[in-house]
């Protein structure tokens, strides 16, 4: 049996759902990615990256050791359900030090893991074709009966797929994906699979910035949105500056060095996730830019966002927070229910 750390297949970008008659159709899901690796009463749970990520979700490891079969490789994802709709807030919370913090957080809030491919059952699968692939985890499943374990869906009908994109990201689906009938597992490329993800614009101020790692040069923007009472909230930043614009942007935001123009949010101090440092210099916020996004949630943006292009046109008071859904429940009905 396959062991870990074990790559996860990948996927390319792709702007429109693919045409053609030779793509199986899944949700993307907007959780933690997991291989699930489970050898008699040993269970492993495998980030994306390669780490061990059992200890922050001990229900999903129960309920893997209440499956009848014994040894099993499982690709699927994370999520935690939480008024209706996927909370990526909710998961950020169970990465805590304390197991008696995350046992609690389980407890009220628990995790369910929805299993999109079957590595290993019986024998290696990596090498059949997704569609047999599918054919075995359906029949995985087909016995199984745990309220946190589900069968991802999927189908080859394109009408079903666009349904599923323009309609459920109210529920937290982060758009779509597509696999190449016919490939195998693509462990750690992105040949067999392309994602198509929600993805939106809007303008905001640039608050501060951030220099790159290592470097004396702007390596990402600050940014905020204007709320209700006229003040400015820190919502994100930008994921990167391109290479040939560092110099002389940096240059401008040095000369607009300021006091903390942020009233609600402050930029946060190291990530989790990296270990990057969280300083930051303010800025005077008179610049405006538009950035594409993909998801907004709790009051900002969830990834960075993708600078576009600078908007010398716009007042930055012109900017508020309206130009933003919050996502919410759709029509009062479930995940579960829907698909």
């Amino acid at each position: 049996m396959i062991q870990p750390p074990y790559p996860p297949m990948e996927a390319k970008r792709a702007d429109a759902i693919p045409s053609g008659d030779r793509w199986q159709f899944e949700p993307k899901w907007d959780g933690f990615r997991a291989v699930i690796f489970r050898d008699g009463a040993d269970v492993y749970v495998q980030s994306k990256a390669g780490q061990p990520l059992a200890r922050y979700f001990p229900e999903i490891v129960e309920a893997i050791r209440s499956i009848r079969a014994k040894q099993f490789v499982l690709d699927g994802e994370v999520v935690i359900p939480a008024g209706g709709r996927l909370s990526f807030d909710d998961l950020l919370l169970r990465i805590h030090p304390a197991e008696s913090r995350v046992r609690k957080l389980a407890t009220e809030h628990p995790a369910h893991y929805f299993a999109f491919d079957l590595l290993h059952w019986k024998r290696d699968l990596t090498k059949k074709p997704i569609e047999e692939r599918r054919a075995k985890l359906e029949e995985f499943f087909a016995a199984m009966s745990n309220d946190l374990l589900h069968l991802s869906p999927a189908t080859t009908d394109r009408r079903v797929a666009r349904d599923w994109f323009e309609h459920f990201g109210a529920l937290g689906l982060d758009g779509i994906m597509a696999k190449r009938l016919g490939e195998p597992y693509h462990s750690g490329d992105r040949e067999g699979m392309v994602k198509v993800k929600h993805m939106k614009t809007a303008d905001c101020v640039v608050g501060g910035f951030r220099y790159g790692e290592g470097t004396k040069t702007a390596g990402s923007l600050l940014l905020g949105l204007y709320n209700e009472e006229k003040k400015l909230v820190h919502v994100g930043h930008t994921s990167s500056i391109r290479a040939a614009d560092r110099a002389a942007l940096t240059k401008t935001l040095e000369a607009m060095r300021g006091e903390n123009p942020f009233e609600v949010r402050m930029p946060g101090g190291p990530s989790r996730w990296s270990g990057r440092s969280g300083e930051w210099v303010p800025v005077r916020p008179e610049l405006v830019c538009e950035v594409e996004f993909d998801y907004f949630s709790q009051g900002r943006f969830r990834h960075g966002s993708k600078f576009l292009r600078w908007r010398p046109d716009k007042k930055p008071k012109q900017c508020t927070m309206d130009q933003v859904v919050q996502e919410g429940t759709a029509g009062g009905g479930t995940l579960f229910k829907v698909l």
